[in-house]
Order: C-alpha cells, then structure tokens, then sequence
C-alpha cells in the first residue's frame, strides 16, 4: 500500500505490497481492542462487576483525521517503505523500524503488541526486494517491555545492540523476553552491516535514562521513541517520563537531525518535521502557562482548609490539581483539532510541567527563594 504522510508533498512512499487491507486503521483497531478487552472481563465475575458502565464515560473531541495512518492488513499490521531498504511496520498503537542489508536485517524494536507479525512483515518486504529476511541484529531503544518484549522470538543468535544503562536494567529485571544485549556503548556506536549503516546515539537521560537515537543518515530517518508521537499529544504525564526537563531538551535534539521521515515508537503514522516542530509549540505554551500560573496562583484557601488537621498532602494535591487544570485550559483550547486527544491528557501533562519547574528550575508557588 502506498503511503503519504498528511501533509507532505511528492509522490507516495514505496511500500511492500499489502492484502486484505483492515479498513478504518486505528479505528477499527482499537474497536477490536476494546472489544476483546470487554470479552476478557466478562470472564471472570469480580472483574465484570467492577466495568464502568460506558455511558457514564466522558466524551473528547474528536480525532483529526491526520492523526490516522494507514489501513492494516487482515492480521492487523502496515508495513511500508520508508525510504530504500528502510522500511517501518506498525500495528496502529506501536512502531519498529528495520532495514534490509545484503547479509540480513536489522531491526530497531520488537514491540510485543506487534510480535510475530514482526516476522510476517519483514518476510513479506525481503520476498519482494531479494534480500535475506534473517535478522541478524536487534536495537534496543530502551528498556521498557512495551517495546521490546518480542525480544526473544528472533532466538539467541541475534546481536542485540543497546545503551549500557540498558543492559544494566535489563539485568535487574531478568525477564526472558527481553535477553541482555550482547553489545552495549555509551555514547555512540555506529553500526555497518551488509552495506547500510546506522549512527546510534545517547543524547543523556530523558524519557528512561537509557533512551537512545537511531539515525539512518542514507535515509534522512531518525527513530527516536516515546518522544514525539506524530499527530497526537505527548502521552500521560509528558511520556512519564523519568526527567521531564531532559525529555523536553530530547525534543530539542530531534530537531538538529537533518531527518525528513520520523519513527517515533506510537502512533499509526511516520512522521514529518512539521509534527515535531508543533509539539514544540505545544510544550513552550504549556511551560509559558505554568510558570504564569505558578507565580499568581493563591495557594492560601487549601491550607485554610486542610492545614488544622496537619494534612499537608491534601492541601498540596489539591492546589496542583486544580493548577495544573488552569494551566491545562488554554492549551486545549489552542490545540484542539490541531492535536490528537489533546483535551484527554494535557491536565495530566500540566502536572509534570509545573512539577518539572519546581524541581528543576527552582519555581515555587508564593514565591522563590530561601525562608529568612
């Protein structure tokens, strides 16, 4: 299936040939999910008791078309070309990106959402451009089981490539599904393989501490993930992310690559340069509104309240709460059709912002500065 990124121009991106195409891409999908989802509670009678009733649910705006990617085959994946023997593969939620080499494939990510269809889509890529489909090397992003759990279905023999807080963490949590790489670095590692090549990087902590860069220079590609999530806000709580402030300075970073195409991690779509310079725009507004709101608001009615008891937390939770909820509102308000689910997470996100600018900026509501 040919895919166009929304709002690029030019002719489509090459993809490897798809049947069955399963229409309504994350629609569909995520219908599905909901609907198995529902199926696995009705089977037992202390989860089915405790389902909300989905009339009860809130409503959001709608989703902006643009935020959708393309349709999935019957087995529920995408693959396509990104450029040359790069190419992505998708199931709407989650991304990995591999390249096709003379002597095997490299694969960045191994999302286990995606799994086996991992194998399917890179046999079918490998059986239309001749090259062999045997991955023979696995990047690791980060740590996080979300996205790479399928670790363990490309066997034993696979060089795993990662950063080494990667491995340390990995380590600790021996988990079967994500083996220990074989290969570590530290700052940066460049990876040539049956004539492609890949410039890996760590640009510091931001999203974990091990979160690393993967550029395809011959591609003008960049994978870089739980950063930027093409045509959707950033997830709950600025990706919970462990730094906010170097997640921000990692937004920074992504813009100084000379990229034209953008794996991101989420998301059913590649992404464009014009996606990451609106999350930009989107986190210098919900900083500007954070720090406007922690200079004015009044923090006094919450401590009238809860202070006679001693309880500290119930003050400190519920002038957050409804900081962040002021910071929140204007931002919506501006990104509203231009961002999806812009109005389900950006309270969440506000939080992580005003808490970023206490800690890491030494803000602080009534005023800055050391108690005389």
């Amino acid at each position: 299936m040919d895919f166009m990124v929304p709002g690029a121009t030019g002719a489509p991106n090459d993809s490897a040939a798809t049947t069955g195409k399963f229409r309504g891409s994350r629609r569909a999908f995520l219908t599905t999910a909901a609907a198995t989802v529902s199926t696995a509670a009705l089977a037992g009678t202390a989860h089915a008791a405790s389902r909300p009733d989905s009339g009860t649910l809130p409503d959001y705006a709608p989703i902006p078309t643009s935020a959708f990617g393309p349709s999935l085959n019957e087995l529920g994946y995408h693959v396509g070309r990104v450029k040359g023997n790069l190419y992505w593969v998708t199931d709407a939620v989650y991304q990995a990106m591999f390249l096709t080499t003379r002597t095997g494939v490299v694969l960045v990510d191994a999302p286990p959402s995606i799994g086996h269809n991992l194998l399917r889509a890179i046999e079918e890529v490998t059986r239309a451009n001749g090259r062999p489909s045997k991955v023979t090397h696995l990047i690791y992003s980060h740590y996080h089981a979300d996205h790479i759990e399928a670790a363990r279905i490309f066997g034993n023999k696979v060089e795993r490539i990662a950063h080494v807080e990667t491995d340390r963490m990995l380590c600790a949590a021996r988990d079967t599904n994500r083996p220990r790489p074989t290969t570590t670095f530290r700052d940066r590692y460049t990876l040539k393989v049956g004539g492609e090549r890949l410039e890996l990087a760590h640009h510091g902590p931001n999203h974990t501490p091990d979160n690393i860069f993967v550029y395809a220079p011959d591609y003008q590609t960049l994978c870089v993930v739980d950063v930027v999530a093409p045509g959707w806000v950033p997830f709950r709580n600025l990706e919970l992310s462990q730094e906010v402030s170097n997640w921000i300075k990692a937004n920074e970073q992504v813009m100084r690559y000379p990229w034209t195409a953008l794996v991101g991690g989420h998301a059913g779509r590649l992404g464009i340069r014009a996606d990451a310079e609106l999350q930009m725009d989107y986190l210098d507004d919900l900083a500007t509104h954070a720090r406007a709101t922690i200079e004015d608001f009044d923090v006094t009615p919450y401590f009238e309240k809860y202070g006679p008891s001693g309880n500290a937390y119930a003050a400190v939770k519920h002038y957050m709460d409804d900081a962040a909820r002021q910071v929140a509102e204007p931002v919506i308000a501006k990104y509203t059709g231009k961002l999806a689910a812009v109005d389900v997470f950006t309270t969440d996100n506000a939080f992580s912002m005003l808490q970023s600018l206490q800690t890491y900026n030494g803000l602080s509501f009534g005023g800055s500065g050391i108690r005389p």
